[in-house]
């Protein structure tokens, strides 16, 4: 074969060879449809073994309780997809302010109500809960209460509408407010606490699990304990706006109770803790 003749060849041959070179790599870096489904089932599987560790734990009640302490804090913000980030997903409800407000009398009445039924009892809550400021390390106390923020805007249709049929029709706009003072006296006996108790194996198949605890503060004692699982079965797609974690309460052990886990997930820790503690009624 001639010089030149084999130069031909090998300058046609050499397109080829890369295009399957480039071919063979991308086949390596990108997950195929049998892979997805095996990393799927090994997720199941994981998260199945954490599961049989799961339940509600009481051991013991108390009755008439006033007041709560809160040991640790809910961050201000909500985590929907951070794979990595040990802040609890299964426990999370509220963030900042709103944690407090949670456990406070009268919260219920102007956020969303809920129709007591065998399963949902009552929310009655309690009159107050302390914690430390982690800004002066200082103890407070945080109570609420329903109070006066605004005015309504007397040329709005619906409110004309509404002043038309009663002339004493309220144009004020309430909200439930929250109070905070030094607080007096001895802290709460009881405390509520929480923790992130996931492995980096567990969060890499996006499973994460979740301690929930009321303390006799006195005793030390653990006197119920709530341990939860769930996990995101998009193993993290982000397709669409889709929030890994908040897909991963639909598959949770123990399960909200919805068919939308991440709805149910609101209030959560009061609703567990109110089962423990029981408030006092009047006061």
């Amino acid at each position: 074969m001639s010089k030149t003749l084999f130069q031909r060849i090998a300058t046609g041959l050499l397109p080829l060879i890369l295009a399957a070179c480039a071919a063979a790599g991308g086949a390596q870096n990108t997950p195929t449809r049998e892979d997805g489904r095996a990393r799927l089932a090994k997720a199941e599987a994981l998260f199945a073994e954490r599961c049989k560790k799961a339940g509600v734990f009481i051991h013991r009640t108390a009755e008439s309780v006033e007041g709560v302490f809160l040991m640790k804090l809910r961050p201000q913000g909500i985590n929907h997809g951070d794979q990595y980030a040990m802040d609890d997903p299964y426990g999370s409800d509220h963030g900042g302010d709103a944690y407090f407000k949670s456990f406070l009398r009268g919260n219920y009445a102007n956020s969303r109500p809920e129709k007591p039924t065998a399963l949902t009892p009552p929310r009655n809550a309690y009159l107050y809960v302390e914690a430390l400021d982690p800004k002066d390390g200082r103890r407070y106390r945080y109570t609420g209460s329903m109070k006066v923020v605004g005015r309504k805007d007397e040329t709005a249709p619906n409110v004309k509408s509404n002043l038309a049929r009663n002339p004493n029709y309220d144009l004020n706009n309430y909200a439930f407010v929250l109070d905070k003072i030094p607080a007096p006296g001895p802290m709460p006996r009881y405390g509520v606490t929480y923790d992130d108790i996931s492995t980096r194996e567990e969060r890499d198949y996006w499973i994460a699990g979740s301690s929930l605890k009321v303390i006799d503060l006195q005793t030390n004692e653990v006197m119920a304990e709530r341990i939860g699982y769930m996990m995101d079965r998009g193993q993290g797609n982000t397709n669409s706006g889709r929030s890994p974690w908040l897909f991963a309460a639909d598959n949770a052990c123990p399960p909200f109770g919805s068919r939308y886990g991440a709805a149910a997930q609101t209030n959560q820790t009061e609703k567990f803790v109110e089962s423990v503690l029981k408030p006092i009624l009047e006061k």
